[in-house]
């Protein structure tokens, strides 16, 4: 990982870049995981990949092959700095309460706060709000 603060994608960002009924969310999220792959600058939770391939088997109108749904899960766990610890999910169950996010969405901010990072990309949450240090961006915003 690089030597600046990381950057957490959350679910939507990696499920975007496999949507084609939203080409330029597409292009967006493509974009973002390509320049935080490169930069070494991504990371996911545990959370972040069961969500992801539960949508990859499951959900997407296309069908992704398991050869295909495989190489993503060997890329997202280089990536995945963030598993289940009961202090994790205490810090959850804390932010729950200060922010009035559900339980799930509370343990996404709890693990992009756990890898210490500067910026949480997501399209579920409150667009500018910081938490703790943590920003919250909503990178399909236009404008």
């Amino acid at each position: 990982m690089s030597s600046r603060r990381p950057v957490f994608l959350d679910t939507n960002i990696l499920v975007y870049a496999y949507d084609h009924s939203a080409p330029e969310k597409m292009r967006t999220a493509r974009s973002i995981i390509e320049g935080a792959l490169r930069d070494r600058s991504a990371v996911v939770s545990y959370q972040v990949v069961q969500e992801f391939l539960n949508v990859c088997t499951r959900k997407f109108r296309q069908v992704v092959s398991p050869e295909h749904v495989e190489s993503q899960l060997r890329l997202l766990m280089r990536v995945c700095g963030v598993f289940p610890s009961s202090a994790l999910y205490r810090s959850a169950l804390g932010l729950q309460s200060q922010t009035g996010y559900s339980f799930y969405d509370s343990l996404v901010v709890a693990s992009a706060l756990e890898a210490n990072c500067r910026l949480l990309l997501t399209e579920d949450l409150t667009h500018g709000r910081t938490i703790r240090g943590l920003e919250i961006r909503n990178p399909f915003l236009q404008g």
